[in-house]
């Protein structure tokens, strides 16, 4: 485990907005309850609490992968409008204690997705 630092630092934020997230012309995920992490020259990620996620639409992969700041990482294939996007949602279940605070939340890649939109509230 690897702690942040000045040269790679990591800071998780509460979002004051609404984050929506699309695809196929369907909300799978909104909430006013989002923490954006910020992850050294990264651009920022919003991690939407699973309780706002239509877990429905998602189905577990069998990606993994391990990140030495926060921890191991599993995947979700997201299906919606017709779509399938593999392993376009990751989650930390344990994450390390620098970034306890995303356990239980998901974040949707961008690219994966039709739109991550953000509103103010």
């Amino acid at each position: 485990m690897k702690q942040p630092g000045p040269d790679h630092p990591i800071t998780i934020e509460t979002n004051p907005h609404r984050i929506r997230v699309v695809l196929g012309g369907f909300i799978v995920a909104e909430t006013t309850d989002a923490l954006t992490l910020h992850e050294a020259s990264l651009p920022p990620v919003h991690y939407i609490p699973r309780k706002d996620v239509r877990m429905d639409l998602l189905e577990p992969s069998d990606r993994k992968s391990h990140c030495p700041y926060k921890g191991d990482a599993s995947y979700f294939t997201a299906m919606a409008g017709g779509l399938v996007r593999e392993n376009a949602v990751c989650c930390y279940e344990n994450p390390y204690p620098v970034a306890a605070v995303i356990a239980g939340h998901l974040a949707f890649y961008p690219s994966k997705v039709d739109d991550i939109e953000e509103f103010m509230v």
